[in-house]
């Protein structure tokens, strides 16, 4: 069990069918659809989980969104731990057949889902069409520090202004943050996700022919959005 280490993503989509036939398209990924909740696939391979937006968040208009997933020893203690430092807790279900989950917001709204269980663990450091990486995009990083502190144990290293490096308590570097003025990431708080390629140029024009778009080209890597122009993520490439 890795606690405290980031593990796994999914994708909150208006429209199922057609999110699904945009990364298949893009990433090769194959689909397995069980109880509404749908599993990408590398080959054998589980890679990230695809599922539609429930009706409570259509009615608020959130956007399709992409979620990271944290490994915890125990998702009641950690929710209690994240409600004293000010998060807040949209969901718990210990029912899960895949392990109790609970999604918390951070003081600032960055939503991420703690999960408790051995079933989830995709996030790989240098595979082609695989999560690599997680960082967190917020408009005061220094605020919420202490929160990711208090929950996970984490240290926060800053590397330059409002740029922090994430390990665990055992020295781990798992994540990156950054203080991101709304002017420049828009008024949400978020976890944003990176997928790793073979070549970048290629994967590109993927996504552009499946209906994405280019947000920012940081040239090692490409900020994208998918065919609802709402769910972004990064792509890299990798060497394997």
């Amino acid at each position: 069990m890795q606690s405290n280490k980031i593990i796994f993503a999914d994708l909150s989509t208006y429209t199922p069918r057609e999110t699904m036939a945009f990364y298949s398209a893009v990433f090769n990924w194959d689909f397995v659809t069980n109880n509404s909740y749908s599993l990408a696939y590398k080959g054998n391979q589980q890679v990230v989980g695809l599922y539609e937006t429930p009706d409570k968040f259509k009615q608020m208009r959130m956007p399709h969104f992409w979620m990271t997933y944290i490994q915890v020893e125990d998702v009641v203690e950690t929710v209690n731990k994240a409600r004293a430092l000010g998060g807040i807790i949209e969901l718990i279900d210990e029912t899960n057949p895949v392990g109790a989950v609970a999604l918390i917001r951070d003081p600032q709204g960055a939503g991420f889902t703690i999960y408790q269980g051995d079933q989830l663990n995709s996030r790989t450091s240098n595979a082609t069409n695989t999560l690599i990486w997680n960082e967190l995009h917020v408009s005061d990083i220094k605020n919420i520090i202490p929160f990711y502190q208090g929950i996970f144990d984490w240290t926060f290293q800053e590397t330059d202004q409002d740029i922090f490096q994430i390990y665990t308590k055992n020295g781990d570097y798992i994540a990156d943050a950054m203080g991101i003025p709304n002017a420049f990431k828009g008024k949400y708080e978020y976890w944003v996700c990176t997928f790793g390629v073979e070549n970048l140029t290629q994967s590109k024009a993927k996504i552009l022919e499946q209906g994405g778009s280019l947000v920012f080209d940081e040239g090692e890597r490409l900020l994208m959005t998918d065919n609802s122009g709402e769910a972004f993520f990064y792509i890299q490439e990798v060497d394997q």
